[in-house]
Order: structure tokens, then C-alpha cells, then sequence
């Protein structure tokens, strides 16, 4: 049938072109047809991102996940080059740091174990290290702090591009029109229906729709508990430059930032309305965020707001990590969203996992069994402490 795949994926953005991209690179000689609705990925959030990379997480799925995309980005441009189109990603390894106080280091000292026995390279600071990374920082109402020096920060939509040509190249078909509903019957997924009422059978469907993917899921009687909750983000530049380049910094506030060339970004993790919203205000830059830099750095007590923008996070709003896996119940229907913030860096782990599970039927690479649909009605829920 013309109209028809072996495998569809919903959402073409990092997520969704991650997993074409593994499917097929891994041996999958299906067709696949991927549906994007946004052709200039205006909206998608890969790209509205802050680009940070860690691995200073909590839970040993997040962590391994972390530490194979860490691999996968120090070799992307030269493993996933074509022709010379080489998907330079700039990634900096400039550190993720966590500031914390004298209550917030306990906690670091639990998480730092976890860490290592993970094969992560975090270790904790205190004050005197802290200013040998910024020397203009405010240390006073701080104890020290958790670093990771192999993490920091990279450009996101690069590498979703990257995953992109790479799966149209190996024969991904990218079709940008917008998925209205699933179809299915007899506890199985049957296809798609798109907004302009056409069809598309599948007996697969991936559902990476990111911010998006909960509504359509929820259309089909399989609800999930993932919001879209919008971030801002804000480039701005200061009178006097700092000595050394930045890692990405996280305030004990939820305020972070980081250098942007010679510029910098900075956003702030809050609780705000779930809602599909892409405004911004540079009042919220003056109001909620210039007073933690200032107070945090002097340089920044001075500064220009050149722009900002807005993203979406899918958020899940019981534990806050991805929903991966095969939907209880409808056999053929696959969710990859509820990242919550977490996408871009663990795309290469989710791509990879997908790959295998739906190849072989089971996880080879990394088990991420503990990130399934079915752990919220089991109530084994994946419970991860450093969640911004």
C-alpha cells in the first residue's frame, strides 16, 4: 500500500530522528516514515534549549544513560559526518556545577557515590575550588559545591540536524504534516490519521512528540502523566568580561547560566502554568533572574538583554524522567516523551534503546526498563533528586 510503513514515528525533532537514525543504522529494513508538522522547526524545543549536558544525576538509568550520549557527542561530528557536512555540535567540556549550601552538600555527598559507582567523574568542591573556576563568585551564603568537569554545554540543534539528514540518508521518509489521532483495534495501534484527514497504516508507532505527545495520547484513551510547561531563556551580555570561561552554572535559586560565546544565557527553573505558551518578557529577566546573577557575581550587576526566548519542556509531573517503552495493553504503541528537560542529552540512549527493543524485542545496551509506562501503576516510580 502506498500509504502505509512498517514503523511510524511521531515527531521528527531530536528524539524522533534519534530513533530512525538507530533503527536503521542497527539493521531495521523496514520503512519508516517519520510525520513532523513544524517543516522549520520553529517550535520544536531541541533548538530553543540551553544546551546543557550533564551527568550529575541521581538514579543509575539517567546516569548510564548520560554517559553513553557523552561518548556519542565527542565523536558526533566526525562519526555522523556525510560528504562535508560534518554537524559540528561545539560541544564545550567546560563542567556542569552545582552550587549548593551547607543543607544541599549533604545531599551532594549521597549523590556523588551514586555517581561514581556509575563511572562518573563528579567530585565536591569547597569554597577555595569554587573560585578557582569563577573567581568572581559570592561564595557566602554557599558551603561548596558539585562538579563534573567532562560535562557542559553544546549546540542542540546541530545535533538534531545531524540525526536528521543522517536517517533521511539511510532512508527515513520525513513527511511534514500533522498527526490528529491514532488509530488502532483489537488492543493493537493500526496507523495514524493526519489533521487533513488522510491515513497512514503502521502496525508501529513511536510516539516522540515531545511537548505534544501526551494530548494525542490521551485523544486514544492511553493517558500519561507528561504537561507541556514552558522555559525562558535569555541572552545578555556584561559591561566586564570574567576571567575564565563558564561552566554551566545552577544557582541553589534553580537559576542558571553559562557563557554563549562571549555573551552568556540564563534561565530559571520555577513553577509556572502547563500551558503551550512562546512568549517572553524581558521584565522576567529584570525581575526573577538579573538579582540571583548580580547578587552571585558582580560583573553581572551590569548588563544588556539582547533577546530571549521561550521553549517547552514535556514535563512528567509525577517523577520527571522520560516514559519509554511499549504502551500496557495496545500492542505496537511506543512512547518516548516526559523528558522534562532531559532530551537532548540522553537522544543517542533513548535512539539506541528503541532500536533494540523494537529489533530484538529486549534492551542490550543500556536496560531502560525503569523509565516504562507501566511504573506509575506499579507505583516503582523513578525517584530523581537532581531534577531542574
Amino acid at each position: 500500500m502506498a500509504n502505509s510503513a512498517d514503523l511510524i514515528i511521531i515527531g521528527g525533532g531530536i528524539i524522533g530522528s534519534s530513533v530512525a537514525y538507530h533503527l536503521l543504522h542497527d539493521g531495521f529494513t523496514g520503512k519508516i516514515i517519520v510525520f513532523e508538522k513544524d517543516s522549520t522547526y520553529e517550535f520544536a524545543s531541541t533548538p530553543r534549549s540551553a544546551g546543557g549536558f550533564r551527568q550529575l544525576f541521581t538514579t543509575a538509568v539517567n546516569i548510564q544513560m548520560s554517559r553513553f550520549s557523552l561518548q556519542v557527542y565527542k565523536q558526533f561530528a566526525k562519526n555522523m559526518a556525510i560528504g562535508d557536512d560534518t554537524f559540528e555540535i561545539d560541544f564545550k567540556q567546560r563542567g556542569y556545577l552545582f552550587l549548593g549550601t551547607e543543607t544541599m552538600m549533604q545531599h551532594f555527598k549521597e549523590h556523588v557515590k551514586i555517581q561514581h559507582q556509575n563511572g562518573v567523574s563528579s567530585e565536591l568542591l569547597g569554597k577555595k575550588e569554587l573560585l578557582e573556576i569563577i573567581p568572581e563568585l559570592h561564595t557566602d551564603d554557599l558551603a561548596g559545591g558539585l562538579y563534573c568537569a567532562e560535562s557542559g554545554y553544546l549546540d542542540p540543534y546541530s545535533v538534531m540536524q545531524g540525526y536528521i539528514k543522517q536517517a533521511k540518508k539511510l532512508g527515513a521518509e520525513y513527511r511534514y504534516e500533522e498527526v490528529g489521532s491514532l488509530l488502532s483495534g483489537q488492543n493493537r495501534i493500526k496507523g495514524v490519521r493526519l489533521t487533513n484527514g488522510e491515513e497512514c497504516l503502521a502496525p508501529v508507532v513511536i510516539n516522540c512528540a515531545g511537548a505534544w505527545a501526551s494530548s494525542l495520547s490521551k485523544r486514544a484513551n492511553m493517558p500519561l502523566p507528561v504537561e507541556p510547561l514552558p522555559r525562558r531563556i535569555f541572552l545578555f551580555d556584561c559591561e566586564k568580561p570574567l576571567k575564565n570561561a563558564l561552566p554551566l552554572t545552577m544557582d541553589p535559586t534553580g537559576a542558571y547560566f553559562r557563557h554563549e560565546g562571549k555573551k552568556f544565557i540564563a534561565g530559571i527553573a520555577e513553577d509556572m502554568e502547563p500551558k503551550i505558551d512562546f512568549t517572553w518578557k524581558r521584565s522576567e529577566f529584570i525581575d526573577r533572574i538579573w538579582p540571583i546573577l548580580a547578587g552571585r557575581i558582580p560583573n553581572f550587576e551590569k548588563v544588556k538583554v539582547e533577546r530571549g526566548w521561550a521553549g517547552l519542556y514535556d514535563y512528567n509531573t509525577v517523577d520527571h524522567n522520560a516514559i519509554i517503552g511499549e504502551y500496557p495493553g495496545m500492542k505496537g504503541y511506543f512512547t518516548a516523551f516526559g523528558f522534562s528537560g532531559h532530551g537532548m542529552q540522553q537522544a543517542p540512549a533513548v535512539g539506541k534503546g528503541i532500536s533494540e527493543l523494537i529489533r530484538t524485542g529486549r534492551y542490550e545496551t543500556i536496560d531502560l526498563t525503569p523509565l516504562r509506562v507501566e511504573r506509575f501503576a506499579e507505583n516503582d516510580l523513578v525517584v530523581e533528586d537532581a531534577v531542574y
